[in-house]
């Protein structure tokens, strides 16, 4: 049986760990060729090397996000490797840590929005020529029940996350009769390492943080990957321009009304 994304070529940031791992390896299960764009070249080598051991294609590619020639090379690059760029999760972020409104700084504000929301501008704007030139494809960025409606001590965070979710429509909108569909997946908690690192400092939050969640637990990043890879599937033709909320019941959890 053909994977979802059999025989397309899919790209993933922040791919090096976490959700991003997570949606490369699911990237790979589906059928994809996998290019893998993170900061950090180990890490992407990394998983490249994990997908090439179990059988698949893949490239690594090293990239900030934030830096406009840096994207455009890696997306030559995959076109260059591949003849084309069909799917996209544009997922590295930056969450610059939990802090009151008042108490973050105005370069702090510049390292939050330079990565989680120019950074996908700046990956849809040369994803979108590349799929247009493709024949057609779609993108799914990463957004965050906060950019919805907000997280406390996550003010920045959130606002970058909400802008994720107007660039999505408005590309969505653009791009509606040009071949590209765009749409937006906003996790609830994940249990990463990062996750897990903010536990270990103050296990006091763990339980306060899963009776946030309708489902009285956490997420894993193959949850997020799998609504991701749908997405970017065939079998979601006729979907773009929406947000998924794949967050184990934030949003109607009576806890948080």
């Amino acid at each position: 049986m053909q994977g979802l994304l059999q025989d397309k070529v899919a790209m993933v940031t922040g791919g090096g760990s976490g959700i991003g791992e997570a949606t490369a390896m699911t990237f790979h299960k589906d059928g994809a060729k996998v290019a893998i764009i993170d900061r950090n070249i180990e890490e992407a080598e990394r998983v490249r090397n994990a997908i090439t051991e179990d059988g698949g294609d893949a490239i690594a590619l090293h990239a900030n996000v934030a830096q406009d020639e840096e994207v455009a090379n890696a997306i030559a690059m995959i076109v260059e490797e591949y003849g084309a760029l069909h799917a996209a999760s544009n997922n590295a972020a930056f969450g610059g840590g939990f802090k009151g409104i008042t108490e973050f700084s105005e370069k702090e504000w510049g390292l939050i929005n330079d990565v989680t929301l120019k950074g996908v501008w700046l990956c849809m704007k040369h994803q979108l020529m590349a799929m247009e030139a493709s024949g057609g494809g779609a993108i799914v960025n990463i957004s965050s029940v906060g950019g919805i409606r907000g997280e406390s001590k996550m003010s920045l965070y959130s606002a970058a996350k909400g802008g994720v979710i107007a660039l999505t429509k408005t590309a969505a909108a653009e791009y509606g009769q040009r071949g590209v569909r765009v749409n937006c997946v906003a996790p609830g908690g994940v249990m990463t390492a990062g996750m897990k690192g903010y536990f270990d400092a103050l296990p006091e939050e763990r339980d306060a943080t899963i009776a946030t969640h309708a489902m009285r637990r956490l997420g894993e990043p193959y949850e997020i990957a799998d609504a991701v890879s749908y997405l970017l599937s065939d079998r979601a033709s006729f979907i773009t321009g929406a947000v998924l909320t794949v967050d184990g019941g934030i949003m109607v959890n009576p806890h948080n009304l």
